[in-house]
């Protein structure tokens, strides 16, 4: 299976290190940025979800309509808007797209990020209202005709949806998490499942964990495996580390310009959601491990987000990626400090030398007994 490569889009041009540029929704910079990873050959972007941010599926139909081939990973948080009219918005934006969408299912770590959406549900609760909303949203993908539904959160009655998704049998879902809740939902329902950049040992307990709880759900194949880096490059090694040293410097500069930012969206320094526990958990553990993951950047920022990076030349890194490959990851989420140039760098240098060694590694195709060889 070739690795899915999947950049991240957003409205307006910033970043850790660069303060905001112009207005909120700057359509120019989303029809570039979208064409910029197009053009490097990413199979999707993702277009992330705050409660202090523009509309995804509003973004994501505007990039759309800009692009021929690069699809769109919404992200989502179940619990605002009714599944059935969730499940048609999504199938209707992919008709329109040509079949270009998926969903990536944000249960919420932050109970205050959640308040500023009026939700005032326990994360137990969150991951349970969850698992009833994607039963929902699927059957409403799926179902020949009417269905009802009756849970704790949701009940629903002769509900049937006449758009359907050009996608068979329906439109992906990833899902994201660290917690055992967050496992039992999503190694249920997902059909990839996203983790962030931890070191190799840790990711691999994270993807037994995953694979343990879809069995537990009587799934088989178990959900696909992403992970989530900020990739660092230089020509040379001494480069590539001189400049991941000036991102950390600029970061730390910025704390307290963005400090508020982060800690609405993940809790800070001290972040509810265990994914940014984990990150931290590692940063703690040291600075550099495995073969280039680099974790100060996650201390930086309370690991607010995808904060740990990749460092190194070409080469190095996808050396790196390539790693997690060999302990089960099919798709890679990626984004840099310098966001739209990394793009197009990434594309330049990082991902064909990823795809030609998972190509180089594939086994040959056998040609049937008797098949005329040309």
């Amino acid at each position: 299976m070739p690795v899915e490569f999947i950049g991240m889009i957003s409205t307006r041009d910033q970043s850790e290190i660069r303060r905001s540029r112009g207005p909120v929704v700057d359509r120019d910079y989303v029809r570039r940025f979208a064409r910029a990873h197009e053009d490097a050959g990413f199979d999707r972007v993702l277009i992330g979800y705050s409660s202090s941010q523009p509309e995804g599926t509003q973004v994501a139909a505007y990039a759309a309509a800009h692009t021929d081939r690069l699809s769109f990973l919404v992200a989502h948080r179940p619990g605002f808007v009714a599944p059935t009219l969730a499940a048609r918005t999504f199938a209707t934006l992919d008709q329109f797209t040509g079949g270009r969408i998926a969903v990536h299912i944000i249960t919420g770590g932050s109970d205050g990020e959640q308040r500023r959406d009026g939700d005032h549900l326990s994360k137990d609760e969150r991951y349970d209202r969850t698992d009833e909303y994607l039963d929902i949203v699927k059957q409403t993908w799926t179902s020949d005709g009417p269905f009802g539904y009756q849970g704790r959160y949701y009940q629903v009655e002769d509900s049937y949806a006449e758009v359907r998704s050009p996608q068979q049998p329906r439109i992906p879902l990833y899902f994201g998490g660290s917690s055992d809740a967050a496992y039992r939902v999503g190694g249920k329902h997902a059909d990839v499942y996203a983790l962030w950049g931890e070191p190799l040992a840790q990711t691999a307990e994270q993807i037994a964990s995953v694979r343990a709880a879809a069995a537990a759900a009587g799934r088989d194949p178990a959900p696909r495996i992403s992970v989530s880096f900020r990739p660092i490059l230089g020509p040379t090694e001494e480069i590539a580390w001189d400049r991941a040293h000036q991102i950390l410097a600029t970061t730390q500069a910025n704390i307290e310009e963005f400090r508020g930012q982060w800690r609405r969206s993940l809790g800070g320094a001290h972040p509810q959601n265990r994914g940014s526990q984990r990150l931290l958990a590692a940063a703690a553990q040291g600075e550099l491990h495995d073969r280039a993951l680099w974790t100060p950047l996650a201390a930086a920022t309370g690991a607010a987000g995808n904060s740990t990076a990749l460092v190194g030349t070409p080469d190095t890194v996808a050396q790196a990626l390539l790693d997690y490959v060999d302990i089960g990851v099919t798709t890679v989420l990626i984004r840099g400090y310098d966001p739209y140039d990394d793009a197009i760098d990434y594309g330049r240098y990082l991902l064909p030398l990823v795809r030609e060694e998972v190509s180089r590694r594939q086994p040959a195709a056998r040609v049937p007994a008797g098949a005329a060889a040309e």
